[in-house]
């Protein structure tokens, strides 16, 4: 899990930072609490701190993730939006802000429900944007980006009411194919991946 060793990594070397602003107390509880893995906890504090340094790319990182860890997915978006616009080159932000809206693309509030498209969209886009800040073809995040072309896909599926309908979920699904054939090249042996391949293929031809 690359981005999750690389979002301890930094929460280790912050904890040693406490000359950023005024919420470095706050922030540095946070991160104390955040190692102790009471990330509700942690969110207390780090949202003080952000209260004080709204600025601060750090907090917004760790306060992003620690609810993303809580599964407040909606409240995990706008933080790591925020650090987007601090910080436009971390990929990290775009992984996690794509993975929560990833998942409440699959499992919506009935709120969100009719948000639902946008939410597949605009993780696919995040996913896409990290890849291209990546550099290189990175495992973890071809295979997100996979996995939401191949929900996406399967969402619309139960919608087909014409032609084009049916055309724009094959193209979906064979992005999924391809994204999933790019980590086999690099990881022929995943079965995981194999089996993904197979069953995205399968749901193509039941659209025929």
């Amino acid at each position: 899990m690359k981005y999750l060793k690389q979002t301890f990594i930094i929460l280790f070397l912050s904890v040693a930072v406490n000359s950023f602003g005024q919420g470095s107390g706050y922030y540095n509880l946070g991160m104390q609490l955040m190692m102790k893995n009471d990330f509700k906890g942690a969110i207390a504090q780090l949202e003080k701190a952000d209260a004080k340094s709204p600025d601060n790319p750090n907090i917004s990182k760790m306060l992003g993730y620690a609810y993303f860890q809580c599964k407040e997915y909606e409240k995990s978006i706008p933080a790591y939006s925020k650090l987007i616009t601090l910080k436009p080159t971390d990929n990290s932000a775009y992984y996690y802000r794509g993975k929560g809206r990833l998942n409440i693309a699959n499992d919506p509030k009935e709120s969100l429900n009719t948000m639902r498209d946008n939410f597949y969209l605009s993780a696919i886009k995040d996913f896409s944007k990290a890849i291209e800040l990546s550099g290189e073809e990175d495992v973890q995040l071809l295979q997100n980006r996979g996995i939401a072309y191949k929900d996406y896909a399967i969402f619309k599926s139960f919608k087909i009411k014409k032609s084009a309908d049916k055309l724009a979920c094959n193209t979906l699904f064979n992005s999924a194919i391809s994204d999933f054939q790019k980590i086999l090249v690099l990881q022929p042996q995943r079965k995981d991946i194999l089996d993904l391949t197979k069953y995205v293929k399968a749901q193509i031809a039941s659209l025929k």
